[in-house]
């Protein structure tokens, strides 16, 4: 039995792992648990009691669980506006995958978790980035479905509606703010660092303006607005993630800049309380008022700096917004009518005139043009299209004007679908992050335990002052540590990796694919509309005793109801004959066997060897023999069987790409082995296999025999990519490590895949690889970069050096190697935007 339940108190993606796997530890029942709507499904060996069930959940956190009714369908509707409004998961109802106002963190600390507010991040501190998308109209978190063209409530849950399309202000917002700061902190900084390095001179100039300790005051004063406007923030990331014990880079620079003030402070009120080692040649104390806040303006620019260059990184998402195209021509009643790209109804015929942008995507009712794909496909070259032929979302009309049927609208488009795969995998976190995870857990508490025994060693080992020593040493040890730059090794890389495989026609659906794609050994393809161009053509139809028009007639009428480019291919020809296709009531797939169905009360069947031998239908030796010589050619053969007697054949050519050979060669060049499955026949196979020299094949395949033909290979310890383009391989598609889709293929496929390639050539399989690879590279580069500074950096900073060399390193100098730290972290992931692939 399976009911479902509403769950409250979720707040993210851990909490609804933490509630599933909580359900599931109770004998009897599996439990399936989606945030946004807050609900679960259940099924039960035997019926478990709803207070058992809380029970469970009481002990695992504050979550309650009621049996889901009408009402409380709606009351739970509402009440996500509390619990839930902040998070956006993909194709669950919750953020729509083209609304804005959605922030989230850039190192996603939380996983997938976002805001519906800018801030901070609740973890690492950093400022929460927003999410791009596309439109002009505000729409309900919970209900996609309500469009208004103002802001207001949502007349289903009450929830207001966010905005469809992020300003650019709203987008700089965050930089404009920092640049605002960044003023203030520099034209007071700048003063009270002359101040201080003053001292260094001889018959110091300034002081025949003021004493020394006036100067002290003025440093003060000056420090105010730097500190408590400017870096203000700083302190309260610090301050929440001391409260949290989410220990990040704010930490240490709150704890740094803090015991410089400090101690500043008291050292100009109450002087006689320190020691005579704390004191200057005039009788003051020592103030480190120059260090804080010239700490704070350089932390502060290389947060400016980081805001700057992290625009840049989903540069790839904004130039596909920009193919958006925002209006279309209606054609209605014979006239044209400019609407918004809002109101296209599926079925409405759109006149595209030369130069315009294709509003969604369609098919070519009258007319041809050549079309420009390339910011879908990668391919330069502008596409022939005619009638009957699809056109794409974004891309744009050449030199003639066309009118087309509008087939998919909205979030359907693809390239709607490619802005939120991109959103979605540039939000993603690879398997490799896992290690900079492990690490900066311990990291910031493990420097803090270096700072404090620095100024220990410092103090009861350094030369005097031992203790000013001391303090500035632990001071520059907790500045120069930068768990930022390790926390952005591996999402930036993987942010402009997927936009740059997005701009040539390769979307990957997650960041585990994008690091996995490096991994492979084998590389499992299918047959038709994978290695052959998919779109066949019937050669010839052979009838032993019935006429080749009545045959036709009748495999063309089975085939009506399939999608398999091989049946297409014979309604089409039937149609070119002026064939009138009848009925199938009783039509049946049979998977990678063929079609069966009765036509014109004569029982027929369309397929392969093995179908016939499943229906029980002998073949004459003669006709075999016929049909083998057609498969030796390459070709592709059908049996065709009515009232089961095999009565002929139909023979079907599908061209081999011209890019095929060409990637399978790189592929095997590079060690990977391509293994060819196909449902094909082994004669045809074989000639195929043989023209493109491939390692190895299997003929007539099964959906289960490519799927057991994976397990085999993943239980030698390979990692297995399986490229496909048919419902038949969404099962392999979806078992393999890395499943890739061809995207000229059905939807399902490309579901089931992790990389879909736009174009539906293997050549993107090569560039995928090469992809893979190099972002792969540019991660561990990064990674380097980011343990390495802090292996060497925190020993410099806390004075290995000195006794050698005499080398200290400031804390001024500290905070700015830590800001330019994470800068060149964004800046070497910058460097694969000009990747050529």
């Amino acid at each position: 039995m399976t009911h479902q339940y509403i769950i409250s108190g979720m707040s993210c993606n851990g909490c609804r792992t933490k509630v599933e796997k909580t359900l599931n530890e109770i004998e009897g029942i599996h439990a399936e648990v989606n945030l946004n709507p807050g609900e679960a499904t259940i099924t039960m060996d035997k019926h478990v009691a709803t207070e058992k069930l809380q029970e469970a959940l009481s002990a695992a956190g504050n979550y309650t669980i009621e049996m889901k009714t009408a009402e409380n369908a709606v009351k739970s509707c509402c009440s996500s506006k509390k619990e839930h409004s902040h998070h956006d998961h993909a194709k669950k109802a919750a953020i729509p995958h083209n609304a804005t106002g959605v922030y989230y963190c850039p190192m996603h600390c939380e996983g997938d978790k976002t805001y519906n507010k800018p801030g901070d991040c609740p973890v690492c501190g950093m400022d929460l980035v927003p999410q791009l998308a596309t439109g002009t109209q505000f729409t309900c978190p919970m209900h996609p479905e309500v469009i208004s063209n103002e802001p207001g409530d949502c007349p289903i849950c009450g929830m207001d509606l966010v905005p469809m399309q992020a300003s650019e202000t709203e987008e700089n917002k965050t930089y404009q703010d920092l640049v605002k700061k960044m003023k203030i902190a520099v034209l007071f900084t700048l003063p009270i660092f002359i101040i201080s390095m003053s001292e260094m001179i001889p018959d110091n100039p300034l002081f025949r303006i003021m004493s020394i300790e006036k100067w002290n005051w003025v440093q003060f004063l000056f420090s105010i607005p730097v500190l408590f406007y400017a870096g203000w923030i700083f302190f309260v990331r610090a301050w929440k993630s001391i409260t949290t014990w989410n220990l990040n880079m704010f930490t240490l620079i709150g704890i740094g800049t803090s015991v410089a003030f400090l101690f500043s402070i008291a050292g100009m009120f109450f002087p006689d309380l320190f020691p005579a080692e704390f004191k200057s040649h005039h009788g003051t104390i020592h103030l480190y008022f120059e260090a804080a806040t010239v700490i704070t303006t350089l932390v502060l620019l290389g947060q400016l700096l980081e805001a700057r260059a992290h625009g840049q990184t989903n540069g790839a998402i904004k130039e596909l917004l920009k193919l958006a195209p925002t209006e279309a021509t209606l054609v209605e009643n014979g006239t044209d009518k400019v609407i918004s790209i809002h109101n296209i109804k599926k079925g409405d015929l759109l006149r595209v005139k030369p130069g315009e942008k294709i509003p969604v995507d369609g098919k070519i009712t009258s007319g041809e043009s050549s079309i420009d794909e390339s910011m879908i496909t990668g391919e330069p070259i502008p596409a022939d299209k005619k009638t009957g032929d699809n056109v794409i979302s974004g891309t744009i009309n050449g030199t003639k004007s066309f009118v087309m049927t509008a087939e998919k609208v909205g979030s359907e488009t693809l390239l709607s679908q490619i802005i939120q795969m991109v959103n979605d995998a540039s939000r993603s976190r690879a398997p490799i992050q896992k290690l900079a995870d492990r690490v900066a857990k311990y990291f910031v508490p493990t420097v803090v335990g270096i700072s404090i025994l620095t100024f220990i060693i410092w103090a009861k080992f350094g030369p005097e002052p031992s203790y000013i020593y001391g303090l500035i040493n632990a001071i520059a040890v907790l500045i120069i540590a930068c768990p930022c730059a390790l926390g952005l090794a591996t999402p930036m890389s993987v942010m402009v990796g997927v936009g740059k495989g997005a701009q040539h026609g390769i979307l990957i659906k997650n960041a585990e694919a994008l690091e996995n794609m490096n991994k492979i050994d084998v590389l499992i393809t299918d047959k038709t509309g994978t290695i052959t161009e998919g779109k066949p053509t019937v050669e010839k139809i052979y009838a032993l005793d019935h006429n080749e028009d009545f045959l036709l007639q009748n495999i063309a009428s089975l085939n009506q109801h399939s999608e398999h480019p091989l049946a297409q291919a014979v309604v089409n020809y039937a149609k070119d004959k002026n064939q009138t296709l009848s009925e199938v009531p009783d039509f049946e797939t049979v998977a990678g066997k063929g079609v069966l169905g009765t036509v014109n009360n004569a029982k027929t069947a369309l397929g392969n060897k093995k179908l016939m031998d499943q229906i029980g239908v002998s073949v004459s030796d003669d006709l075999e023999t016929k049909i083998t010589a057609e498969q030796n050619l390459g070709k592709t053969v059908s049996y065709i069987a009515v009232n089961n007697k095999a009565v002929g054949y139909v023979t079907i050519t599908d061209a081999i790409k011209t890019t095929s050979a060409k990637a399978i060669k790189n592929l095997m060049d590079q060690g990977i082995e391509v293994i060819m499955l196909t449902g094909d026949n082994k004669n045809t196979a074989k000639a195929v296999a043989d023209q493109l020299h491939l390692s190895s094949f299997k003929a007539d395949c099964l959906p289960e025999d490519k799927l057991k033909e994976i397990e085999r290979l993943q239980a030698e310890g390979k990692v297995v990519a399986m490229a496909g383009d048919g419902i038949n391989d969404a099962p392999a598609l979806a078992k393999a490590d890395i499943g890739i889709a061809m995207g000229t293929g059905t939807d399902v496929a490309i579901e089931s895949a992790k990389i879909t390639l736009v174009k539906g050539d293997l050549n993107g399989i090569v560039k995928a690889h090469k992809l893979s690879f190099s972002v792969m590279k540019n991660i561990k580069q990064n990674l380097f970069f980011a343990f390495i500074y802090n292996v060497l950096g925190v020993p410099v900073a806390a004075g290995i050096l000195y006794p050698v060399f005499g080398i200290l390193l400031s804390p001024m100098l500290a905070a700015l190697a830590m800001s330019l730290s994470s800068v060149s972290v964004i800046a070497n992931a910058l460097r694969l935007r000009n990747l050529n692939l």
